[in-house]
């Protein structure tokens, strides 16, 4: 791969996903998307480059896709889903007691194992939420992984990642060598293709939202403009999850992070207007 093969790469990268590649980041590129030229037909990825200079979206979408980190385990670093059983959803169940609802949304969602963790954590709320209305919206820039999410299958491999063995009996049915996710899961989560570059301000206003390991791939300027767009989609009282790696510090005063905590944040009232919740379908308890 040339030089301007590389610079055109990242510039394309970073348009499309926020993906901020620095400069020696040249054999990664190369290790995940020489695969995508050979399954495509290419010699190499200078063909591939071409291709997409003449106009080709399907070859940029198979880059981007091949470029953009899916990994991803259910429970994942488990203190999160801590917060959100013991400090979260408390405080969420009695805010909104009046109007008995509650709106997740879990940005870049991938493979789905993030939101059917949040599900089996409210299923396993059980009494508490009978009569609330629960959504969960997962987005994700691939359509790919976001089709892996809905169907809910899962390899042994995959399931032995953090999900503990009750929960595997209690909510997969196993088929072979694969594990589904059962319908009453599956049906808690909705799934919509999103790039947080974009607009999203369509989605509505949620009590809860996860944007777990996916700002530390953008430039500072880009961290900064998602957290003042997510501010405004967030209700006054709610939460805001990142991952271990990531902070508001020092970028925004949108968010202010809960003291023994570690990456749970709250409005901090500085924000723009809220836009209106969009109607969806949710599933009753």
């Amino acid at each position: 791969m040339t030089p301007p093969d590389y610079e055109y790469l990242r510039k394309l990268l970073k348009d499309q996903s926020g993906l901020d590649l620095s400069a020696d980041k040249q054999y990664l590129i190369e290790s995940r998307l020489l695969p995508v030229a050979r399954n495509s037909g290419l010699s190499g990825i200078p063909d591939l480059v071409a291709k997409i200079k003449a106009g080709s979206s399907a070859h940029t979408v198979k880059v981007v896709e091949a470029m953009t980190t899916n990994e991803t385990f259910f429970f994942r670093d488990k203190v999160p889903f801590e917060h959100f059983r013991d400090t979260i959803m408390p405080e969420v169940l009695k805010a909104r007691a009046a109007r008995r609802s509650v709106r997740i949304w879990c940005a870049a969602g991938s493979t789905g194992q993030e939101p059917y963790s949040l599900a089996m954590c409210l299923k396993e709320m059980g009494a508490a939420l009978a009569g609330w209305r629960v959504e969960i919206i997962a987005t994700d820039l691939s359509q790919e992984v976001l089709e892996k999410s809905k169907a809910g299958i899962y390899s042994q491999f995959e399931v032995q990642r953090g999900l503990p063995i009750q929960m595997l009996v209690k909510y997969f049915k196993q088929s072979g060598e694969f594990w589904q996710v059962n319908p009453e899961l599956r049906a808690m989560v909705q799934h919509r293709q999103l790039n947080l570059l974009h607009d999203f301000s369509q989605l509505g206003t949620f009590d809860v939202i996860f944007c777990r390991n996916v700002l530390i791939y953008f430039d500072q300027d880009t961290k900064i403009n998602i957290f003042n767009r997510l501010a405004r989609l967030m209700e006054a009282d709610g939460f805001l999850v990142l991952g271990a790696a990531e902070t508001v510090v020092g970028l925004t005063d949108t968010f202010k992070p809960i003291p023994e905590r570690r990456g749970l944040y709250r409005p901090s009232g500085v924000r723009g207007g809220l836009a209106m919740p969009k109607p969806a379908m949710a599933v009753g308890y």
